[in-house]
């Protein structure tokens, strides 16, 4: 009788938890929709509706998270079902709460929603939601550690890619439109293109940190600390390719253009490294300790 009740009650939470999700994937698929139309039509509106959407999400995320973490009795970032929904709202929040000094400008909430419900139906469309045993290499202290200084550098980049990217598409709008364009004008736009170096510099220290805790719990689950892995190796390139950005924006030849070229590689070094490595891995058939986690 107390299997059945225990089962009964974990089909329950699972089948809450996975409305929520499914929920949580629709507002931040309507958020960047609201966001496009904000870009297509050059208004306000949409942007600012986008905007309240975005913060709707992300406090629905919050219960969904809760109750993830309720339901398996740990962490709820330790499988990848778990990493992407932690991923989408890490993103979202850290975008929300860096976009509150600037004044009318929503550009950068397309690419952090977009972003976001891309992962949340990734995992709600490919992983299994249901709370397994983990795996023995994730059963480590260490590893929380790693996961958490590690989203926190992720999400610190995605908006810093989100900025320059904006930046990018909008500044060679603004030499023919002294008016301005999507609340950017000449005279703020460097301000604002200012946020994606400091939210690098920021995050870059954190990166090292998820790095070097990465270390100490490769050692722990498999006795060595460094054994160029697919997934390490990516993760020493996203950190080198950072490591140039920052001192590029510190060369008066390279901080511009090629600074901001740099920023975005990064960022795309860090999606490699949080997925794509996995799935070259198994694609490919080279050995990692990290396919479990496909």
């Amino acid at each position: 009788m107390l299997n059945e009740f225990v089962l009964s009650r974990d089909s329950y939470l699972l089948g809450i938890e996975l409305r929520l999700f499914w929920s949580v994937a629709f507002i931040y698929g309507l958020s960047a929709l609201l966001f496009l139309f904000h870009i297509i039509l050059r208004e306000k509106a949409p942007g600012k509706a986008a905007h309240k959407l975005l913060t709707l999400g992300v406090i629905v995320q919050i219960g969904l998270i809760l109750l993830r973490t309720f339901e398996a009795g740990r962490a709820p970032f330790q499988t990848l079902y778990e990493s992407l929904s932690w991923f989408a709202w890490s993103a979202s929040i850290t975008y929300l709460y860096v976009s509150r000094k600037w004044q009318d400008v929503y550009f950068p909430g397309f690419f952090v929603s977009a972003l976001s419900m891309g992962a949340c139906l990734y995992s709600l469309l490919s992983r299994s939601p249901a709370v397994d045993t983990l795996a023995p290499p994730l059963q480590s202290y260490w590893f929380e550690w790693h996961v958490i200084l590690a989203f926190f550098s992720y999400a610190v980049f995605i908006v810093s890619a989100s900025v320059e990217a904006a930046c990018l598409i909008v500044r060679p709008f603004l030499r023919r439109n002294a008016g301005g364009l999507y609340g950017l004008t000449n005279e703020n736009i460097e301000r604002f293109h200012s946020t994606s170096f400091k939210l690098v510099a920021f995050g870059y220290p954190f990166l090292t940190f998820a790095i070097l805790s990465g270390a100490a719990w490769a050692n722990e689950a498999w006795g060595r600390y460094w054994s160029w892995d697919p997934k390490e190796t990516w993760s020493l390139v996203t950190w080198a390719v950072f490591t140039l950005y920052l001192h590029s924006r510190a060369v008066p030849g390279l901080k511009n253009i090629p600074a901001s070229v740099f920023n975005i590689i990064g960022f795309v070094c860090m999606m490699m490294t949080f997925l794509g490595v996995n799935w070259l891995a198994k694609l490919l058939g080279i050995p990692s300790l990290h396919v479990y986690a496909v």
